[in-house]
């Protein structure tokens, strides 16, 4: 099993990794497969499925459906290009993607939200279709957004997630225990058997600038965040509350007004500096989704910016430490909100800011593994229950109570030596099967929960 520290924290755009990205990046494959056919298109056609039907609007799911298909990707996405090209596409009801015929596209008419039944594969599916001059299908390709931007087709996952045809690792662990048991023969840290696992793959120069650029990228999210003003879109007029909770400590520093617990609120406003900025569209890095993607950097903020000793060199080992840990989630559970609940989002960052935290401040990898645990365990059976199937209520504020929940399991876990009851492998088991039986309309419908009880408007 081997899932890279650049599939754990993706460079992309808000507001949602799995119903935004997912669907960007499954429309830059079609196109791709469009590429390779041997025959000419005419037309191309779209269809939303579950979770991306039921909250697609809010989560901008057509929208970045039809982006991805006019060329745009997560990764280097230009706002003003993509306004020009939506005005466009609306207006001419034609498309145009790189290296292809200008084809015809009404986004009205051929991108359709179906809440029928789910697609068989996962909650997230989608089906992308493209037609002859006469309008009939002549290629067709189904995909799933299984959370965190990963996309996979109908074949894909029928033959299995885990599939790994890439070169060699020297320390394959799939579990907590063998990565435990990796760690005490080898005598490495668990960033160290990632690192060495990296290497083998991208090479140490890859890795170096990758990991460089995800925190540059996340540290100039918490910073846009916390000087934003002004509503959030989408209709439920949220305000950000960031900047004034940031501009209110600062104002504090210095004088007598040293509440204990006021650490909490740096924790809190770094959090959801991020996701009012994901929210509101903006450039984000999953973490492991972008509906979580404010809990890692808050605890990289809070570390860098009020713990004695940091280091910005040690990043690093943080952003290391969290991706195993991710990465034993996701192979073993989900990460993703449509398939588990928020307990596979914010409750898998959660324990992934815990893991790195503890790492950076000396933690042992049995201390690690058990602040992972900690942190993912105090999350179990969280709902996903969007308002109006947009990432902000309850997503804001939770970001910022998995960030000092994250912190807090971190500490618990260096206080003991690392001996404890429920193993990290358990709990993530018991999160699988919480999500499985957990109700489709708490798993990002907002057919149940706050999304029923509070007004949309």
């Amino acid at each position: 099993m081997f899932l890279s520290v650049f599939d754990m924290f993706k460079v992309g755009i808000g507001p949602s990794s799995s119903h935004t990205m997912g669907p960007m990046v499954a429309a830059g494959r079609f196109l791709d497969a469009m590429r390779a056919a041997p025959f000419s298109c005419a037309g191309l056609k779209g269809s939303l499925h579950g979770s991306l039907a039921f909250t697609g609007v809010g989560h901008a799911t057509d929208r970045a459906t039809i982006l991805g298909l006019a060329g745009f990707r997560p990764e280097d996405y230009d706002p003003e290009a993509a306004e020009t090209a939506l005005a466009q596409i609306r207006d001419t009801h034609r498309i145009t993607p790189p290296g292809l015929p200008e084809m015809q596209f009404n986004p009205k008419d051929d991108l359709t939200f179906d809440f029928g039944p789910n697609l068989p594969g996962h909650a997230n599916g989608m089906i992308l279709m493209a037609t002859d001059a006469q309008g009939d299908v002549i290629l067709q390709e189904t995909y799933y957004s299984i959370g965190g931007g990963f996309v996979l087709t109908a074949d894909e996952l029928a033959e299995g997630r885990d599939k790994d045809e890439g070169a060699p690792i020297p320390y394959p662990f799939k579990s907590a225990a063998e990565m435990l048991a990796m760690a005490e023969t080898s005598g490495k840290s668990i960033a160290e058997m990632k690192k060495a696992n990296e290497i083998a793959r991208g090479g140490s120069e890859n890795l170096r600038a990758g990991v460089a650029r995800i925190w540059q990228v996340m540290n100039g999210c918490i910073e846009r965040g916390l000087s934003e003003e002004g509503i959030l879109p989408g209709g439920l007029r949220v305000r950000r509350r960031a900047h004034a909770i940031h501009e209110a400590l600062l104002a504090e520093r210095g004088t007598n007004l040293h509440a204990p617990h006021k650490i909490n609120d740096w924790i809190g406003a770094y959090a959801m500096a991020v996701n009012e900025e994901n929210a509101a569209g903006g450039q984000v890095v999953t973490a492991p989704t972008n509906g979580a993607a404010g809990v890692v950097p808050a605890v990289i903020k809070y570390w860098q910016e009020h713990v004695p000793g940091a280091r910005e060199a040690d990043i690093e080992t943080f952003l290391l430490t969290a991706a195993a840990i991710g990465g034993l989630v996701k192979f073993n559970a989900s990460i993703s909100g449509a398939e588990a609940g928020c307990q596979a989002e914010v409750g898998s960052a959660a324990a992934m800011g815990a893991a790195g935290l503890a790492a950076v401040l000396g933690g042992t990898p049995a201390q690690i593994e058990n602040a992972a645990e900690i942190a993912l365990e105090h999350h179990l059976g969280m709902t996903c229950d969007p308002v109006k199937g947009l990432v902000q209520v309850p997503c804001i504020e939770r970001n910022g109570l998995g960030a000092i929940k994250a912190v807090s399991a971190a500490s618990l876990a260096l206080r003991g030596d690392g001996n404890h009851l429920v193993p990290l492998d358990a709990c993530i088991e018991t999160m699988r099967q919480t999500g499985a039986d957990m109700s489709e309309k708490y798993k990002e419908t907002s057919l149940g929960g706050l999304a029923v009880n509070i007004p949309n408007c």
